[in-house]
């Protein structure tokens, strides 16, 4: 890095889906003296996003955002996010009385890039496990839900209901896998990255600590056997896997849960979010075979492409990129949901097709659907961004009024008092 950082402190991230092992992984790195690791900062999210506020701001979140990308833009923010993170990494190092700092953060998948940039020469600790499992533990720990309130596992229709339907928070998780998992897969390969995986970590714990310790420029020697005890420091925070309080050692029990756990409609589900393809890229045909002996087919490519591009969508509404898809606008207006239609709803979905129905036509006829929904949204899109900025246009307009109201006051105390 740049000699204008100065000297940085030392920070490594640990990468890898929520309920991937990412909690377990960091509280036995930091059993290592030179190693510190709070148990979720969320910082370089944080960093990304300057200038986004809650809409309710009594700023004004709109105003917030305008101004504060106008003042960065002439700056380089990639300086600016840098010093800030150096100086919060190190505060929190040297309190620790620790040489490394250990960043967990579940999502920084949707941060690579950002972190790249801040972040060049830092190492990367890139934690993968088998994505039914993550469903089985999102399941059990959260209760998101991994079916339609149909009979059928979420297909192509109901995925659009429930981008517009349910609370962030679960689509978020759903989000993880879908787009999430993908991204951290490509990730495996740039320099100074260490792959493990949660398979190898839980039954041979201390042959993968000692590695990653060692790519940490660590002396392996330095910590005990991998194990779990002092977790006061998760307890008396709201972030990281609360399960881990319950444990006594690091255990392999998990790791074949996910096949009582799911359904063959769940099972069926994760298999169309992910793509049989991405899971044989990650090492789990054998999971993915026992899935298949289950009763799950293989529906295709071109499916798992359909419910990215729905949920890469829903990403952009909640980043910005494309402006809000509803909601109350700085006019006063409500601008509703739009609706799925019934043709769409009841044609596209693609959870009661089964593979011998999957003949070229009916692709082409359920991608022609996908993209007239697509259109419908951007259509709203548009619109909600079109009244956005005509709300922000308001505002200037009013502040600029009363600025000459002000004005007009001032001149009439002063012509008073020179009565």
């Amino acid at each position: 890095m740049s000699d204008a950082f100065g000297r940085s402190p030392a920070v490594c991230f640990l990468l890898g889906l929520p309920r991937s092992g990412t909690t377990l992984l960091a509280h036995l790195l930091q059993q290592h003296p030179d190693i510190v690791a709070p148990p979720e900062p969320w910082l370089m999210l944080a960093l990304e996003a300057i200038g986004k506020v809650d809409q309710r701001h009594p700023a004004g979140s709109l105003l917030i955002e305008s101004a504060t990308s106008e003042f960065l833009g002439r700056i380089d923010r990639t300086i600016a996010s840098r010093a800030f993170a150096d100086a919060a990494y190190g505060q929190y190092l040297a309190t620790a009385g620790k040489r490394i700092i250990i960043d967990k953060t579940p999502r920084y998948w949707a941060a690579l890039e950002f972190l790249e940039r801040v972040y060049p020469e830092a190492p990367h600790i890139l934690l993968i496990r088998n994505p039914y499992a993550i469903a089985a533990s999102l399941k059990s720990t959260w209760g998101i839900p991994l079916r339609a309130e149909s009979s059928y596992s979420v297909s192509v229709s109901s995925l659009a209901d429930l981008m517009l339907r349910l609370p962030d928070a679960l689509i978020s998780s759903i989000a993880d896998l879908v787009l999430g998992l993908p991204m951290l897969a490509a990730h495996r390969s740039r320099p100074r990255t260490q792959l493990v995986r949660y398979e190898l970590l839980v039954t041979h714990p201390d042959e993968e600590l000692r590695r990653l310790l060692s790519g940490l420029d660590c002396d392996p020697a330095a910590t005990a056997a991998a194990s779990i005890e002092q977790v006061d420091y998760l307890r008396s925070s709201s972030f990281g896997d609360r399960k881990i309080l319950e444990r006594n050692a690091v255990d392999q029990n998990s790791v074949k849960t996910w096949q009582t756990q799911l359904s063959i409609e769940e099972m069926q589900t994760v298999t169309d979010l992910v793509g049989t393809r991405l899971l044989t890229e990650l090492g789990y045909e054998a999971e993915l075979l026992q899935a298949q002996q289950a009763g799950v087919v293989d529906r295709g490519p071109r499916l798992t492409e359909l419910h990215r591009q729905i949920f890469q969508t829903w990403r952009n509404l909640r980043t910005g990129k494309a402006g809000a898809l509803c909601g109350l606008s700085q006019s006063g207006q409500v601008h509703p949901a739009p609706q799925v239609p019934e043709s769409f709803r009841s044609k596209c979905d693609m959870s009661v097709v089964q593979p011998q129905d999957l003949s070229a036509a009916s692709i082409a006829e359920n991608l022609r659907l996908a993209d007239s929904m697509r259109a419908q949204l951007q259509q709203a899109l548009l619109a909600s961004e079109a009244d956005r900025a005509a709300g922000l246009d308001a505002i200037r307009t009013r502040d600029a009024a009363i600025e000459l109201l002000r004005g007009e006051v001032a001149r009439l105390e002063q012509i008073l008092k020179m009565a």
